[in-house]
């Protein structure tokens, strides 16, 4: 399967970057594209949780909930859009990834489930926990013959989120991502590797990157690593860009037949 992955640098403004992902998306199945991802929070990019709140729609009338599905029509391909701010019925935001097929349809939707809390720096602090409700449940997503684990950034470093997809034989993981510099210099391409050989799928990651106009600064360097936990392709900078790779399932089947580590009896546990 011939997949894409769109780096962006969202902003502040939900149709100007609704357009700007509409806008890739094109591009990359007029490339030949047969599956397209995006990064997390595709459509805004909003530190201030005010303006979060208030920038945000629920899903009935979410613009992006509906543009994303006619892109996927219109251009016959699988789409992944990493996660867009959707507004719960509780007042509180979603972090969910949508899942269309090629005529359009949400075959799947997840909520992050683990919610970036960390102290980067002082001035590098972030709290997703106030505005945002966490999800409670990991999801496969059928992509044609294959089926695809969903997570979303700070999720990677969760080890035991992936375990999962690893025993249901997944044979992708997306890993959409809005990476801070500094962790992502230190740990974004040693986290995502990782996942990928402890559980023998490719590991999909479109990241946000630049900085962005509510100041936040992103990593970028989207990346596809495959099941042995070899980067097969990889943007090199932070700026909007298009990430094209083939994925082969007969690695994934390659790669377990070696180390078919999730498979056999439960470990003992010593008490």
């Amino acid at each position: 399967m011939k997949i894409a992955l769109i780096q962006m640098r969202s902003g502040t403004d939900v149709d100007a970057n609704i357009k700007a992902a509409l806008k890739a998306i094109k591009k990359a199945a007029g490339e030949g594209a047969e599956f397209i991802a995006t990064p997390e929070m595709t459509h805004l990019m909003q530190q201030d949780p005010k303006a979060k709140l208030k920038a945000v729609q629920t899903e009935e009338v979410d613009a992006g909930v509906k543009a994303f599905g006619e892109a996927a029509e219109k251009y016959g391909v699988h789409l992944l859009i990493g996660s867009m701010a959707i507004k719960r019925d509780d007042k509180k935001i979603a972090n969910r990834s949508y899942v269309y097929n090629p005529y359009g349809d949400v075959v799947a939707t997840y909520d992050k489930i683990h919610l970036f809390e960390a102290a980067i720096s002082k001035k590098d602090t972030y709290r997703e926990s106030d505005i945002i409700e966490a999800g409670n449940a990991s999801v496969l997503a059928p992509i044609g013959d294959l089926q695809l684990g969903l997570s979303i950034c700070y999720d990677l470093r969760f080890p035991g989120h992936y375990a999962g997809y690893a025993k249901a034989e997944a044979d992708m993981i997306a890993v959409p991502a809005a990476f801070t510099v500094p962790t992502g210099k230190a740990h974004w391409e040693t986290l995502l590797r990782a996942r990928a050989i402890e559980t023998g799928a490719y590991i999909l990651a479109p990241a946000q990157g630049g900085k962005h106009a509510d100041g936040r600064r992103t990593w970028g360097r989207s990346m596809v690593v495959d099941p042995w936990g070899e980067i097969i392709a990889q943007l090199d900078h932070d700026k909007p860009g298009i990430l094209h790779a083939d994925i082969k399932p007969k690695k994934v089947a390659d790669a377990r037949a070696k180390i078919p580590a999730w498979k056999g009896p439960a470990p003992i546990l010593m008490t």
